[in-house]
């Protein structure tokens, strides 16, 4: 009879107990399993305390620290990006010289690349070369992917900070008190061209007629005009160019849509701005007065749009989550500088 009542007792108590981070039991059959959104919170600059969000769609619920949660370590200092390929992830951490290796589907810990200096993007070339650009170095760093380490360097003699990849080039952004885009031939990792465009160009993407735009925040200091500048991928020329109004316009963090078809980025609020479009938009897509905008996200297979709010930029920041027609679905808490937002590719899931 006592036994019979302890084991009671056992069962009430664990009945009412909250399951707060099921991942440490089995991260396989999780909250990870499903579709979702990663961000990365820098956190606090030397201080190493850097981490990853996870939005489950699922339980339209953010959990925080997963990356801690399954390794049992810190991921470091400013994780500053974050893609995948194939079934792996690949997490740039900007200040802790090096690139976390995970598994896609669990988030463990596969490898880490080292020897690298700041680094701050990393695109995938073929399914065994990256290249990864530097806020410090003059060389762009070349990967093996099989190996996980670094192979070889591009020679720039400038600081490279975004980079896209379109066919057999890549284009590479001088965004440190630069207004350069070099253009990389990567079948022989070469350097073959370099356009000039504005001054700092901070983001870029690539629209569904293969042109590659380049929003340029015009420098840290204001002394030049914001531009977007739109250029041709056959020619490498640039075919339009938009100037903002006011030298104390900065716009920031250029995504598009799933199709490619339509601009976003952060200017007080949200702008949204066609690729056919003749002139910049007058009026926000979703305003914002309240907080400190910094990244932004489209959901490729939904339009949903993600910004991260990163307050005061030293208390825990916020995800806010907005449909394709810009309205509020929810606000989240994340953790300090929520920044980079990462869409879960749709081959991880469960039965892809």
């Amino acid at each position: 009879m006592r036994k019979t009542f302890i084991l009671l007792l056992l069962s009430l108590s664990y009945s009412c107990s909250k399951e707060i981070n099921p991942i440490i039991i089995d991260p396989g059959k999780t909250y990870l399993s499903g579709e979702g959104v990663f961000v990365l919170n820098e956190g606090n600059f030397r201080s190493g305390n850097g981490s990853v969000s996870f939005f489950s769609y699922d339980s339209s619920k953010i959990f925080n620290h997963v990356f801690f949660e399954v390794n049992k370590r810190s991921l470091g200092d400013i994780p500053y990006f974050m893609d995948f390929l194939n079934e792996k992830g690949y997490i740039v951490v900007n200040n802790s010289g090096k690139i976390e290796v995970i598994n896609g589907k669990t988030m463990g810990s596969i490898s880490t690349i080292r020897k690298l200096v700041s680094p701050r993007y990393i695109s995938f070339i073929t399914a065994t070369k990256a290249y990864v650009t530097s806020l410090y170095s003059d060389s762009i760093a070349v990967l093996d992917l099989l190996k996980d380490d670094v192979s070889g360097y591009i020679d720039m003699n400038h600081t490279s900070e975004s980079i896209i990849v379109h066919e057999y080039k890549a284009y590479v952004a001088n965004w440190t008190s630069g207004n350069e885009i070099f253009v990389i031939n990567t079948l022989y990792d070469e350097i073959i061209d370099s356009i000039e465009v504005g001054k700092e160009p901070e983001s870029m993407v690539v629209d569904k007629n293969g042109t590659l735009w380049v929003l340029c925040n015009g420098g840290w200091q204001r002394d030049n005009s914001a531009e977007l500048i739109g250029i041709d991928t056959q020619t490498d020329e640039i075919i339009k160019r938009f100037v903002f109004p006011s030298k104390t316009d900065s716009p920031i963090s250029l995504e598009i849509d799933g199709k490619g078809e339509n601009l976003f980025y952060i200017l007080n609020g949200v702008m949204k701005m066609n690729i056919n479009s003749s002139q910049l938009p007058e009026s926000s897509f979703i305003s914002f007065s309240n907080g400190n905008l910094y990244k932004l996200g489209i959901n490729p297979d939904n339009n949903e749009i993600f910004i991260t709010d990163v307050v005061d930029y030293q208390e825990k920041g916020f995800v806010l989550r907005y449909d394709k027609n810009g309205t509020l679905i929810s606000r989240m808490k994340a953790d300090i500088i929520p920044g980079s937002i990462c869409f879960k590719p749709r081959s991880l899931l469960p039965g892809k």
